[in-house]
Protein backbone atom coordinates (compact mmCIF):
# COMPACT_ATOMS: atom_id res chain seq x y z
CA UNK A 1 0.00 0.00 0.00
CA UNK A 2 1.03 3.42 -0.77
CA UNK A 3 2.00 5.92 1.52
CA UNK A 4 -0.46 8.82 2.68
CA UNK A 5 0.66 11.18 0.57
CA UNK A 6 0.57 9.00 -2.33
CA UNK A 7 -2.87 8.27 -1.57
CA UNK A 8 -3.78 11.95 -1.03
CA UNK A 9 -2.06 12.38 -4.82
CA UNK A 10 -4.65 9.34 -6.67
CA UNK A 11 -7.86 10.73 -3.98
CA UNK A 12 -7.09 14.32 -5.71
CA UNK A 13 -7.03 12.91 -9.45
CA UNK A 14 -9.78 11.05 -8.84
CA UNK A 15 -11.80 13.59 -7.88
CA UNK A 16 -10.53 16.33 -10.72
CA UNK A 17 -11.42 13.40 -12.83
CA UNK A 18 -15.05 13.29 -11.56
CA UNK A 19 -15.33 16.97 -11.18
CA UNK A 20 -14.10 18.18 -14.38
CA UNK A 21 -16.79 15.72 -16.10
CA UNK A 22 -19.69 17.03 -14.21
CA UNK A 23 -18.37 20.39 -15.32
CA UNK A 24 -18.82 19.30 -18.76
CA UNK A 25 -21.36 17.39 -19.02
CA UNK A 26 -24.92 18.64 -20.07
CA UNK A 27 -26.86 18.95 -17.15
CA UNK A 28 -30.53 17.04 -17.53
CA UNK A 29 -32.97 19.52 -18.75
CA UNK A 30 -35.69 18.59 -16.09
CA UNK A 31 -37.35 16.24 -13.87
CA UNK A 32 -38.28 13.69 -16.47
CA UNK A 33 -34.68 13.17 -16.82
CA UNK A 34 -34.30 12.67 -13.49
CA UNK A 35 -33.83 9.51 -11.30
CA UNK A 36 -35.43 8.76 -7.81
CA UNK A 37 -33.95 6.87 -5.20
CA UNK A 38 -36.31 8.03 -2.91
CA UNK A 39 -39.01 10.53 -1.77
CA UNK A 40 -36.69 14.20 -2.72
CA UNK A 41 -33.91 12.33 -3.24
CA UNK A 42 -32.17 12.14 -6.84
CA UNK A 43 -29.51 10.38 -8.88
CA UNK A 44 -28.89 11.20 -12.65
CA UNK A 45 -26.77 9.70 -15.13
CA UNK A 46 -24.08 12.46 -14.09
CA UNK A 47 -23.72 10.60 -10.70
CA UNK A 48 -23.22 7.40 -12.35
CA UNK A 49 -21.13 8.49 -14.84
CA UNK A 50 -18.53 10.21 -12.27
CA UNK A 51 -18.56 7.09 -10.19
CA UNK A 52 -16.92 5.67 -13.22
CA UNK A 53 -14.50 8.38 -13.23
CA UNK A 54 -13.59 8.29 -9.66
CA UNK A 55 -13.74 4.26 -9.98
CA UNK A 56 -11.11 3.97 -12.98
CA UNK A 57 -8.85 6.09 -11.09
CA UNK A 58 -8.81 4.76 -7.43
CA UNK A 59 -8.82 0.82 -8.91
CA UNK A 60 -6.38 1.69 -11.37
CA UNK A 61 -3.84 3.11 -8.82
CA UNK A 62 -4.54 0.72 -6.12
CA UNK A 63 -6.17 -2.51 -7.73
CA UNK A 64 -6.66 -3.96 -4.18
CA UNK A 65 -8.54 -1.59 -2.45
CA UNK A 66 -12.13 -1.19 -2.01
CA UNK A 67 -14.68 1.48 -2.12
CA UNK A 68 -17.75 2.55 -0.14
CA UNK A 69 -20.26 4.94 -1.60
CA UNK A 70 -23.77 5.71 -2.51
CA UNK A 71 -23.69 5.38 -5.73
CA UNK A 72 -21.00 2.32 -5.28
CA UNK A 73 -21.92 -1.37 -6.01
CA UNK A 74 -21.04 -3.49 -3.88
CA UNK A 75 -20.32 -1.74 -1.34
CA UNK A 76 -17.37 -1.85 0.44
CA UNK A 77 -16.59 -2.71 4.20
CA UNK A 78 -14.86 -1.19 7.23
CA UNK A 79 -11.83 -3.16 7.70
CA UNK A 80 -8.05 -3.58 7.58
CA UNK A 81 -6.56 -2.17 4.43
CA UNK A 82 -7.22 0.74 1.92
CA UNK A 83 -11.31 1.68 1.56
CA UNK A 84 -12.23 4.65 -0.27
CA UNK A 85 -15.16 6.32 0.96
CA UNK A 86 -17.12 8.09 -1.91
CA UNK A 87 -19.82 10.52 -2.66
CA UNK A 88 -19.34 11.27 -6.59
CA UNK A 89 -21.87 14.06 -6.42
CA UNK A 90 -22.79 15.38 -3.62
CA UNK A 91 -25.55 18.00 -3.59
CA UNK A 92 -27.40 16.07 -6.58
CA UNK A 93 -30.69 18.26 -6.01
CA UNK A 94 -28.69 21.63 -5.96
CA UNK A 95 -26.80 20.42 -9.56
CA UNK A 96 -30.33 19.60 -10.86
CA UNK A 97 -31.46 23.07 -10.60
CA UNK A 98 -28.02 24.64 -11.01
CA UNK A 99 -27.50 26.00 -7.99
CA UNK A 100 -23.89 26.22 -7.45
CA UNK A 101 -23.38 24.14 -3.75
CA UNK A 102 -22.47 20.06 -4.82
CA UNK A 103 -19.38 18.68 -4.33
CA UNK A 104 -17.25 15.45 -4.88
CA UNK A 105 -15.83 13.90 -1.56
CA UNK A 106 -13.29 11.49 -1.74
CA UNK A 107 -11.99 9.46 1.71
CA UNK A 108 -9.36 6.79 2.80
CA UNK A 109 -9.36 4.92 5.10
CA UNK A 110 -6.17 2.71 5.83
CA UNK A 111 -7.02 -0.06 8.60
CA UNK A 112 -10.11 1.32 9.55
CA UNK A 113 -9.08 4.72 10.24
CA UNK A 114 -9.32 8.45 7.84
CA UNK A 115 -5.67 8.61 6.25
CA UNK A 116 -6.46 11.16 3.31
CA UNK A 117 -9.59 13.71 2.36
CA UNK A 118 -10.66 15.55 -0.87
CA UNK A 119 -13.52 17.69 -1.45
CA UNK A 120 -13.61 19.53 -4.51
CA UNK A 121 -16.08 22.41 -5.17
CA UNK A 122 -17.31 21.30 -8.18
CA UNK A 123 -19.10 24.38 -9.69
CA UNK A 124 -16.14 26.64 -8.33
CA UNK A 125 -13.24 24.92 -9.41
CA UNK A 126 -11.82 24.35 -5.96
CA UNK A 127 -10.45 21.66 -4.61
CA UNK A 128 -9.80 21.36 -0.39
CA UNK A 129 -7.39 18.53 1.06
CA UNK A 130 -6.38 16.90 3.83
CA UNK A 131 -3.68 13.95 4.97
CA UNK A 132 -3.67 13.08 8.85
CA UNK A 133 -1.26 14.78 10.94
CA UNK A 134 -0.06 16.61 8.27
CA UNK A 135 -3.29 19.76 8.38
CA UNK A 136 -5.69 20.72 6.26
CA UNK A 137 -4.93 22.83 2.91
CA UNK A 138 -7.02 25.14 -0.51
CA UNK A 139 -3.68 24.81 -2.32
CA UNK A 140 -0.74 26.38 -0.09
CA UNK A 141 -3.16 27.94 2.38
CA UNK A 142 -3.75 25.91 5.53
CA UNK A 143 -7.02 26.28 6.94
CA UNK A 144 -8.18 27.12 10.58
CA UNK A 145 -11.33 27.21 11.99
CA UNK A 146 -12.42 29.95 13.74
CA UNK A 147 -11.51 31.09 17.05
CA UNK A 148 -15.20 32.55 17.93
CA UNK A 149 -16.75 30.97 21.00
CA UNK A 150 -19.92 32.62 21.61
CA UNK A 151 -22.54 31.08 19.99
CA UNK A 152 -24.50 34.40 20.32
CA UNK A 153 -21.87 35.91 17.19
CA UNK A 154 -21.32 32.56 15.12
CA UNK A 155 -22.79 31.50 12.33
CA UNK A 156 -23.91 28.05 12.18
CA UNK A 157 -24.65 25.54 8.98
CA UNK A 158 -26.89 23.05 9.14
CA UNK A 159 -28.67 20.02 6.95
CA UNK A 160 -32.35 19.31 6.72
CA UNK A 161 -33.13 15.30 7.35
CA UNK A 162 -35.24 15.50 4.13
CA UNK A 163 -34.70 11.52 4.09
CA UNK A 164 -36.32 10.97 7.21
CA UNK A 165 -39.85 12.92 7.83
CA UNK A 166 -40.21 10.97 11.08
CA UNK A 167 -36.67 12.95 12.41
CA UNK A 168 -38.52 16.64 11.84
CA UNK A 169 -39.95 17.12 14.94
CA UNK A 170 -36.15 16.63 17.04
CA UNK A 171 -34.69 18.54 14.53
CA UNK A 172 -37.13 21.34 14.44
CA UNK A 173 -36.66 21.20 18.53
CA UNK A 174 -32.75 21.95 17.73
CA UNK A 175 -33.32 24.36 15.17
CA UNK A 176 -35.63 26.85 17.50
CA UNK A 177 -33.36 26.51 20.17
CA UNK A 178 -30.24 26.66 18.27
CA UNK A 179 -31.58 29.94 15.82
CA UNK A 180 -32.17 31.79 19.12
CA UNK A 181 -28.65 31.67 20.60
CA UNK A 182 -26.97 32.41 17.16
CA UNK A 183 -26.46 34.92 14.69
CA UNK A 184 -27.58 32.88 11.81
CA UNK A 185 -28.11 29.65 10.83
CA UNK A 186 -27.43 28.35 6.48
CA UNK A 187 -28.42 25.32 4.86
CA UNK A 188 -26.35 25.32 1.86
CA UNK A 189 -27.21 21.32 0.72
CA UNK A 190 -23.99 19.61 0.24
CA UNK A 191 -22.43 18.24 3.86
CA UNK A 192 -19.15 17.95 2.92
CA UNK A 193 -19.18 21.98 1.24
CA UNK A 194 -20.75 22.20 5.11
CA UNK A 195 -17.78 20.57 6.27
CA UNK A 196 -15.30 23.05 4.45
CA UNK A 197 -16.58 25.98 5.73
CA UNK A 198 -16.00 25.10 9.51
CA UNK A 199 -12.57 24.39 8.22
CA UNK A 200 -12.54 27.28 6.81
CA UNK A 201 -13.99 28.96 9.54
CA UNK A 202 -17.33 30.42 7.91
CA UNK A 203 -19.17 28.42 10.25
CA UNK A 204 -18.21 28.23 13.81
CA UNK A 205 -20.15 24.36 13.62
CA UNK A 206 -22.82 22.68 11.76
CA UNK A 207 -24.67 19.92 12.71
CA UNK A 208 -27.10 17.45 10.82
CA UNK A 209 -29.17 14.37 12.37
CA UNK A 210 -28.87 11.92 9.49
CA UNK A 211 -26.05 11.60 7.38
CA UNK A 212 -23.96 8.71 5.54
CA UNK A 213 -20.16 7.84 5.59
CA UNK A 214 -19.78 8.99 2.00
CA UNK A 215 -21.13 12.32 3.05
CA UNK A 216 -18.88 13.25 5.86
CA UNK A 217 -15.50 11.14 5.09
CA UNK A 218 -13.18 13.65 3.80
CA UNK A 219 -14.80 16.81 5.11
CA UNK A 220 -14.36 15.10 8.57
CA UNK A 221 -10.51 14.86 8.34
CA UNK A 222 -10.14 18.08 7.02
CA UNK A 223 -12.53 19.78 9.56
CA UNK A 224 -10.07 17.88 11.87
CA UNK A 225 -6.86 18.68 10.61
CA UNK A 226 -7.57 22.32 10.65
CA UNK A 227 -8.44 22.44 14.13
CA UNK A 228 -11.95 21.18 14.50
CA UNK A 229 -14.16 18.52 16.25
CA UNK A 230 -16.26 16.47 14.60
CA UNK A 231 -18.64 13.97 16.53
CA UNK A 232 -22.06 12.27 16.00
CA UNK A 233 -24.53 14.01 18.58
CA UNK A 234 -23.43 11.33 21.24
CA UNK A 235 -19.80 12.30 21.22
CA UNK A 236 -18.67 9.02 18.65
CA UNK A 237 -15.29 10.27 16.77
CA UNK A 238 -16.25 7.29 14.39
CA UNK A 239 -18.54 8.85 11.71
CA UNK A 240 -17.97 6.03 9.27
CA UNK A 241 -21.29 5.00 9.78
CA UNK A 242 -25.07 6.75 9.15
CA UNK A 243 -26.11 8.81 12.10
CA UNK A 244 -26.15 12.53 13.40
CA UNK A 245 -22.58 15.00 12.61
CA UNK A 246 -21.55 18.11 14.69
CA UNK A 247 -18.42 19.75 13.79
CA UNK A 248 -16.91 22.80 14.89
CA UNK A 249 -13.67 24.56 16.61
CA UNK A 250 -13.82 22.91 20.64
CA UNK A 251 -16.58 25.59 22.32
CA UNK A 252 -19.37 25.34 19.70
CA UNK A 253 -18.98 22.00 18.54
CA UNK A 254 -19.65 21.40 22.47
CA UNK A 255 -22.71 23.76 22.80
CA UNK A 256 -24.13 22.13 20.04
CA UNK A 257 -23.12 18.76 21.07
CA UNK A 258 -25.51 18.90 24.10
CA UNK A 259 -27.94 20.14 22.44
CA UNK A 260 -28.05 17.39 19.76
CA UNK A 261 -27.41 14.67 22.36
CA UNK A 262 -31.18 15.67 23.91
CA UNK A 263 -33.95 13.79 23.30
Amino acid sequence: MRKNQDLLHLARSAAEAAAGFIRGAKRPSGPDEWGRKSTHDFVTSIDREAEQKIRGVLLGGEPGSSIMGEEFSPEGSVGSGLVWVVDPLDGTTNYLHGYPQYAVSVGALVDGELAVGVVADVDRNVYYHAERGAGAWRGSERLTVSRITEPGVSMIGTGFPFRHPDLMPRYMRQFAGIMRAVSGIRRAGAAALDLVDVALGRFEGFWELNLAPWDVAAGTLIVREAGGIVTDGEGSTNMIKHGSVVAGNSAIHAWLQAIVAEP
